[in-house]
């Protein structure tokens, strides 16, 4: 064995005191024994050699630089090691459904407001009562039978229109003026007439005349009258004539003037000029006049 080198200027340790010694060297060495088979490993990466352990020789005063050594010599702490893929995986799968939860959470979050309204709509309803039995046959017996209509009596046929009479074919004709066709022989006895030949040549159907009025007026002539007709046309030729009609006064007609007389108005003429002629269209050419008082 190496004998224990002592520091100079110091005093050696009495004979006694080397078995107590070798028993604190036993202890030490006992616990350093697993933490030099835990440093052999990365020792190798680290360091090329590594200083031997001091001896057991050494004493009390020695084992502090043993402590040292050792806690120089003891292996860094393993860092935690990243977690793998497979390992990360379930993060991501469980962080996904997170972000989409608000959008799904939404509509259930509203279901039941829509559930606890529709429970109160219900528990506000108040139950149908059911009449009880003598109630409902009486309400039976007062609903009406309907029984079937009597059948709906025929309509009496509308009778067709009466055809319309056949009426002569009628001729062609001309008439040019001529004074010797003017004549005395028409309605009014103060005016001269000349017959355009309308009558004959449809058989009744229509008159026409041209009426040349002699002056002076008279009261012949001032006499109030009706014309029954279908038809009463008449136009100034020459001249002017005045006129009073029911319902419409006095009207003075002049050259180019025309007017139709209705039916049955009661008329009178009340003076002319001395030149006045007028064509007259009268249908049919048989008529009816009579005098108004």
């Amino acid at each position: 064995m190496a004998r224990a080198v002592t520091a100079p200027g110091k005093k050696k340790a009495p004979a006694s005191a080397a078995p107590v010694r070798k028993k604190a060297a036993a202890a030490i060495s006992k616990k350093a024994a697993p933490m030099k088979g835990a440093a052999k490993a990365p020792a190798k990466k680290t360091t090329a050699k590594m200083a031997p352990p001091p001896k057991k020789a050494a004493g009390k005063k020695s084992a502090a630089p043993m402590k040292a050594a050792a806690k120089k010599a003891a292996p860094p702490k393993k860092m935690a090691a990243p977690p793998s893929r497979k390992a990360i995986a379930p993060k991501k799968a469980a962080t996904a459904p997170k972000k989409a939860a608000p959008k799904k959470a939404a509509p259930s979050r509203a279901a039941p407001a829509k559930t606890m309204a529709v429970q109160k709509a219900a528990a506000r309803r108040i139950p149908a009562k059911v009449p009880p039995p003598a109630t409902r046959r009486l309400r039976a017996a007062a609903v009406p039978v309907k029984r079937p209509r009597p059948a709906a009596a025929p309509r009496p046929a509308v009778a067709a229109p009466a055809p319309a009479p056949v009426r002569p074919p009628q001729s062609f004709t001309v008439s040019h003026l001529n004074e010797a066709d003017f004549k005395m022989d028409g309605l009014r006895p103060y005016a001269l007439y000349r017959d355009l030949g309308i009558a004959a040549a449809t058989s009744g159907l229509a008159q026409a005349h041209v009426i040349r009025f002699i002056p002076p007026t008279t009261d012949e002539v001032r006499k109030r009258h009706t014309h029954t007709v279908d038809l009463q046309l008449v136009y100034v030729l020459k001249g002017w004539i005045k006129n009073e009609f029911e319902g419409h006064g006095e009207q003075m007609m002049s050259a180019g003037s025309c007017w139709i007389q209705p039916s049955g108005i009661a008329h009178t003429v009340l003076e002319y000029s001395p030149d006045c002629e007028v064509l007259e269209i009268i249908l049919p050419a048989d008529f009816a006049t009579e005098e108004v008082a």
